[in-house]
């Protein structure tokens, strides 16, 4: 009789686990891809609820044993999730247990600012904010380089990540870039390159980046720097005045901030700033490394309204494309 009994509930529980594996392997009768986003701390029970009620799963603990039947190692990603539209619950459960999340990005811009980078990654909806209160020297401290200002120290680049990653992990990502960047560039420069060492180069680049956004253009003016530092010269660029006058720049560079001294004011002052004034990419890196050979000394917005400059080698040369500009343009000196 025992054994009767036996056999019945063995039966019983086969039928069961079969009709829950058919159940597991059906379609879904989502429409459309459902997204369910899993934040820090979540548990495999609780998440395995939530799919019940957005009508994913059948039944949490149903799934939760056919887990573990399955013996399914389920790596629980903190993220958003997409399930396709008519997703079985067994694929949606494979999903899960993959870890795979919707991927967001962010992109931080070349030529940024350090202080325009946080900016965007303060507002950024889909990051956890852990390091927001954290001062740019506090930042500096916790990414390895106490006493660094972090001008220049990020590479610009487009950045993906699940929703809910810190904002830790992109300035982690963005900072040992740039360093790597920076030190294959260096590793790779030409031998008369007038500048001391990478940080030296790094803070040319970012001066190449603010002057210029033409491809065409960046070698020009980085030889340009070059050349007036190997004769002497102020390097006389605006973005560094710029820079130097921070909050109080309204858009408009005025001859009195180009006599008023900064430490910034490539006018008043000869050779490099002391930081970088801006986040330099590949391509500025590569310009400022890579000067082009010319023996100009000079640039001037063209005012063709294409971005170009006029590069020019004396003083009289230059002056002539200055007046070219203002009478295109319709300036007066």
């Amino acid at each position: 009789m025992v054994a009767v009994v036996l056999l019945l509930l063995a039966a019983a529980a086969t039928a069961g686990w079969l009709r829950l594996e058919r159940v597991m392997q059906r379609p879904g009768s989502a429409a459309e891809a459902t997204r369910l986003a899993v934040p820090a701390g979540s548990s495999l029970r609780g998440v395995l609820r939530r799919l019940e009620s957005a009508g994913l799963l059948p039944w949490a603990p149903a799934a939760e044993a056919y887990l573990r039947v399955h013996r399914v190692p389920v790596r629980l990603a903190i993220g958003t999730y997409e399930f396709p539209a008519r997703a079985s619950p067994a694929a949606v459960l494979t999903q899960l247990a993959s870890g795979r999340t919707v991927l967001v990005q962010v992109t931080i811009v070349e030529g940024w600012s350090f202080a325009e980078m946080r900016r965007a990654l303060d507002a950024h909806p889909d990051l956890a904010h852990d390091w927001r209160a954290l001062s740019a020297a506090e930042l500096m401290t916790r990414l390895g380089a106490p006493g660094m200002n972090p001008e220049g120290r990020f590479f610009p680049d487009t950045y993906r990540f699940a929703a809910g990653t810190s904002d830790r992990r992109i300035y982690e990502l963005a900072h040992a870039r740039m360093r790597e960047e920076l030190a294959v560039a260096w590793a790779a420069r030409a031998a008369d390159v007038p500048v001391a060492s990478a940080d030296e180069a790094l803070v040319l680049a970012s001066i190449v980046e603010k002057e210029t956004g033409r491809p065409d253009e960046r070698a020009k003016v980085a030889a340009v720097f070059a050349n007036r530092l190997r004769a002497g010269m102020r390097l006389q660029s605006d973005p560094t005045v710029i820079y130097g006058l921070g909050a109080a720049y309204d858009g408009n560079i005025r001859t009195r901030d180009l006599q008023t001294d900064t430490p910034y004011n490539t006018y008043t002052r000869t050779g490099l700033p002391p930081t970088p004034i801006a986040l330099p990419g590949a391509a500025a890196l590569q310009a400022a490394l890579h000067p082009e050979r010319i023996d100009a000394l000079f640039f001037v917005a063209s005012g063709r309204g294409d971005g170009s400059h006029q590069f020019s080698t004396t003083l009289a040369e230059h002056n002539a494309a200055v007046q070219a500009f203002l009478k295109r343009t319709g300036h007066r000196r």
